[in-house]
């Protein structure tokens, strides 16, 4: 029985938790070089679509059974946002996984568009794009925001089977809210958590 077992997870592979009920996606880190600088490409949504209009995002989108992997994904998404061939984009490495309380598991990943003349936008999702020097998140530390995550039982909860019933203490959470300003422009929410997290990586790997 034990070998039955030992056998059935010879091949299995970790995911998270109850990660088949949450929606799955990927984002791009588009790098830009423009002479010695680097710069990161942000999109503004187009104010017509249903979700997060005109909100300030990367390029990216739902994982489709189609893509194979999650890494595909976030080129084919960012070949339909910015009207690019996909000869055109280098992944230089995936980055730390992002699970959000909102039941969304986003997988970044950091690449370069090698001609930033090629974007011609797909309007119907994308306003407009816009670059800010990588160098403004090195230097820059964005507002925190504090909110308190807690756990609002459904109304038919058994509490009679937990100990201390409706006393129970159930467990709480912070979530923050970041932002960045920069010029004209709001970076928060998710991606500013996405930015943040990469320019804390990228100075332990430079050791900056």
């Amino acid at each position: 029985m034990i070998q039955k077992f030992t056998n059935s997870f010879s091949n299995f592979k970790p995911q998270i938790n109850n990660y088949k009920n949450f929606s799955k996606s990927s984002v791009l880190i588009p790098l830009i070089q423009k002479d010695s600088d680097l710069f990161i490409l942000f999109e503004v949504r187009s104010k017509d679509l249903n979700t997060s209009p005109s909100e300030i995002s990367f390029p990216g989108g739902k994982f489709d059974m189609s893509d194979i992997t999650l890494e595909k994904t976030a080129i084919r998404e960012t070949c339909e946002e910015l009207g690019l061939n996909e000869k055109n984009i280098s992944i230089i490495s995936p980055l730390n996984i992002l699970v959000t309380p909102f039941n969304m598991i986003i997988h970044p990943f950091l690449g370069t568009i090698d001609d930033y003349s090629d974007i011609s936008i797909n309007q119907s999702e994308v306003d407009h794009t816009f670059l800010v020097p990588l160098n403004f998140f090195i230097n820059t530390q964005p507002e925190s925001y504090k909110h308190k995550i807690q756990i609002l039982p459904c109304d038919n909860f058994p509490y009679s089977l937990i100990p201390n019933g409706k006393n129970y203490k159930f467990k709480e959470g912070i979530y923050d809210t970041l932002i960045y300003e920069y010029e004209n422009y709001v970076i928060w929410g998710i991606t500013a958590r996405i930015i943040k997290d990469f320019i804390d990586t990228l100075k332990d790997n430079l050791h900056l």
